[in-house]
């Protein structure tokens, strides 16, 4: 048998090619994009760009695009590099499809909107007899494609096959580790959206490098706790995919997030589709599974009350520093 590995990653966004490109890098495994717009794909295959979602990139030569779905018969690898609230459908859509064998990873950062359930839960329902895990981690689209290094967690429930999984796509600009706690990473992953937008709005009412720095802090004292309350572990959260990637995204403009928190802040709601901002979509389903298990989240709960219309950004301000003095 061959030793050569095949990835099929699924979702041809900024993010999904940039992870293909990641992984075709090395050259030693097969490596495919697979899209459903016939146009787009066609044109990355001759041209090697992707110039709305990575532009001034050139895609390697070792990687394959394609529309045609049969491409996942063979696939030992399928990351889902689709948006949170897509991931269900996109399962259902390709599981006819796909190697019986075939290891699947979420590349979102979100939960369920309408089920409040984590991805690989999601995923563990609609594809019950294939390994779901979950990557996340600091790494921006653009730096990805371009070869700079960056470092990610792969969580399932087994460390032995995360640890499998992160040596097969791993590579030498890109750094994966192995995690057993999905529930951490995926914690981590999500609720980081919406503190980025609440940094996003410190940053867009000019409220100061120290209340951010105090937001990221106090931020991950409550995504540990429901990472906790949820059957995770604090430490993967104050890791890769909580951690680091809220430093990223809480200080960068290049976060949609962060954007939109500084749009939010400024009022000029037009230059960030809120349709694209995962944060969006968490706030609220974060709220409510806190309230679910008794946990207490003020910021985040400022945050989806703000998105939701009703509290306005100086009444958060107000209310988050005149809570009752605790202990940290």
């Amino acid at each position: 048998m061959s030793d050569v590995k095949k990835t099929v990653v699924v979702g041809s966004g900024s993010f999904g090619t940039a992870l293909a490109a990641v992984f075709a890098l090395e050259g030693e495994d097969e490596v495919t994009l697979l899209g459903r717009n016939a146009v787009l794909m066609e044109m990355l295959a001759e041209t090697r760009e992707h110039p709305k979602a990575l532009p001034g990139i050139t895609l390697p030569k070792a990687l394959d695009f394609t529309m045609d779905p049969s491409v996942l018969e063979a696939a030992d690898t399928i990351v889902l590099a689709v948006p949170a609230q897509a991931q269900r459908a996109a399962s259902l859509y390709y599981a006819p499809y796909l190697n019986p064998e075939a290891v699947i990873i979420s590349a979102s950062k979100g939960i369920e909107r309408s089920t409040g359930r984590l991805i690989t839960d999601v995923l563990n329902e609609t594809l019950p007899h294939h390994h779901a895990g979950a990557l996340s981690g600091p790494g921006f689209a653009i730096d990805l494609a371009r070869g700079k290094p960056i470092a990610m967690a792969l969580a399932f429930r087994s460390r032995a096959l995360a640890r499998d999984t992160a040596e097969i796509l791993s590579g030498r600009t890109f750094r994966i580790y192995a995690s057993g706690d999905p529930v951490g990473v995926q914690i981590g992953g999500a609720l980081k959206n919406v503190l980025a937008i609440a940094c996003g709005i410190v940053e867009g009412a000019e409220l100061g490098e120290s209340a951010r720095a105090a937001l990221i802090s106090r931020g991950l004292a409550e995504m540990s706790r429901l990472a906790v309350a949820m059957g995770g572990e604090a430490d993967t959260v104050r890791g890769l995919s909580g951690l680091g990637d809220l430093v990223l995204t809480g200080s960068s403009r290049q976060s949609r997030n962060f954007r939109y928190g500084v749009a939010l802040a400024e009022g000029n709601f037009d230059s960030v589709n809120a349709a694209l901002v995962e944060g969006v979509y968490s706030a609220s389903v974060a709220n409510e599974l806190a309230a679910e298990h008794g946990v207490q989240m003020p910021i985040s709960n400022a945050v989806a009350r703000v998105l939701d219309g009703k509290l306005g950004i100086a009444d958060a301000l107000d209310e988050l520093m005149t809570r009752p003095i605790t202990t940290e």
